[in-house]
């Protein structure tokens, strides 16, 4: 775990010329924005990084890769009728999770972010808009002991198995006072200049604490929400479109390029530079865009970064091993 991290370092560092006590955006990524843009490929570079933080880059690789897999793996019928494109916000209107774009902050959390985003979905969606939650990533984050290393990295898989065993309670972002145990790492500003603090070094993992905010009224073993049985999704196209047409978004892992750091819009698929780590993400549908076939995803950047907090990416290609690690589930009502 200690190597891995060093790698993601010495890699984000090396694209942002910086040293990790004088953080600050590099010539170097003006001119692999200029390479990406030049080369006129499927989607537009530009700068979303800027005086970031060192310890804050441990966020790009907080998913550890090839890790454990769920013991099923869902298999769909293979004469399923799916349009030509798929967003779940017009599908299900009356789940407002689903357009949400979350702030994981200065933690490698991305991980359980995926993870309680599309299983908040999946309850809005599994109950027809009955039941309206936002799952706690602190939660998950905090007590799930065999998902892996808190803020330091873990594994998609075991945070929907720890769902279906040990349940998940609310909780909303940072300083919402939403539901029982709202994220306590604040956002800050690792990629424009704005109104949020900036980015200050590595936050360590919150204490798992089994326990309400005081605004909160229901009691913590009384708000857990639950998963009736969690998957891997198969990495044929098809299958993945039709768990996401019949069920609602699922977790995806995938490789962050150099280049990935960069997206503005588009179908992105990697142009240029090294292998950062692994980052985890809520893939919603699908689409076409000028003939090129793609994911819609969120990820867990904030709006500031990116297509307003979202990226498209190659449909079909297995790009950056995005169709390789999927999963996903169902909630228990």
């Amino acid at each position: 775990m200690i190597r891995m991290w060093r790698v993601c370092v010495v890699c984000v560092c090396a694209l942002l010329s910086v040293t990790c006590g004088r953080p600050h955006l590099s010539t170097g990524s003006h001119d692999m924005i200029n390479i990406i843009n030049t080369a006129q490929t499927t989607w537009t570079a530009g700068v979303n990084f800027q005086n970031v933080a060192s310890g804050f880059l441990k966020s790009l690789c907080g998913t550890l890769m090839n890790g454990p897999r769920l013991p099923d793996t869902v298999k769909h019928a293979a004469d399923v009728n799916l349009p030509d494109s798929f967003d779940p916000r017009a599908e299900w209107p009356y789940c407002k999770s689903l357009g949400q774009i979350r702030d994981q902050g200065s933690c490698g959390s991305c991980w359980a972010f995926g993870a309680v985003e599309a299983m908040s979905d999946r309850i809005c969606i599994h109950s027809k808009g009955k039941v309206s939650v936002e799952i706690s990533a602190e939660d998950l984050l905090s007590c799930c002991e065999e998902c892996g290393f808190g803020c330091s990295g873990g594994y998609p898989a075991e945070a929907w198995d720890y769902w279906t065993k040990s349940g998940l309670v609310t909780g909303g972002l940072y300083g919402s006072n939403v539901g029982c145990r709202p994220y306590s790492i604040a956002p800050c500003e690792h990629h424009v200049n704005g109104t949020r603090p900036p980015c200050s070094g590595e936050q360590n993992t919150p204490q798992c604490d089994a326990a309400c905010i005081p605004q909160y009224s229901v009691p913590y073993t009384h708000d857990k929400h639950f998963g009736y049985k969690v998957y891997n999704l198969p990495s044929d196209p098809k299958q993945i479109m039709t768990e996401l047409y019949n069920n609602g978004p699922v977790e995806a892992a995938f490789t962050v390029y150099e280049d990935f750091l960069l997206y503005k819009t588009g179908v992105y698929q990697h142009v240029t530079g090294s292998a950062l780590g692994g980052h985890a993400v809520k893939i919603l549908g699908w689409g076409e865009e000028k003939g090129t076939p793609f994911w819609l995803v969120a990820n867990s950047w904030n709006t500031d970064w990116g297509d307003n907090g979202y990226f498209k990416i190659l449909r079909g290609r297995d790009e950056c091993g995005i169709e390789s690690e999927m999963v996903a589930g169902v909630p228990q009502l």
